[in-house]
């Protein structure tokens, strides 16, 4: 386990190492731009995000049975932070009016089937279990 976290360690730091080569060629404006992006997703995440996440956990787990929980908190995980990556094209951020090639899809309704798919899946998952465990004691009551 020490190797596997030290290997972690090196990877992550050689990656960092490696970030910082690509920027040595910005200019002090792209400097700034950088920092303001990288400060602000931190505070987006910690100020917004975290909290929005934990406050909707704590109610979604009192409404859903137990059985529920576990495949709608990983379906919940996975959508918000695909959601997250999906933002910039569901704003249209990078899109030119004069060039139509650029961000030409329908986002929207990626989105949306995706957000349909996993939920449907966690549904199922949720199902699954729940007549796992309704089988003992209903051969129980048998």
């Amino acid at each position: 386990m020490k190797a596997a976290r030290a290997l972690l360690v090196v990877a992550g730091v050689g990656f960092g190492l490696w970030g910082v080569w690509l920027m040595r060629d910005f200019t002090s404006e792209r400097l700034v731009s950088a920092g303001i992006w990288l400060g602000g997703g931190i505070v987006v995440h910690d100020a917004v995000l975290a909290p929005l996440t934990i406050a909707i956990v704590v109610v979604v787990a009192r409404l859903l049975p137990r059985y529920a929980r576990a495949p709608m908190a990983i379906a919940f995980l996975v959508w918000s932070t695909l959601t997250v990556v999906f933002i910039p094209v569901l704003s249209g951020q990078g899109g030119k009016p004069d060039n139509d090639t650029i961000l030409n899809r329908p986002y929207l309704a990626s989105w949306l089937v995706l957000t349909a798919v996993l939920f449907a899946v966690a549904l199922v998952v949720a199902l699954q279990r729940r007549s796992r465990t309704a089988t003992p004691a209903a051969t129980a009551e048998d």
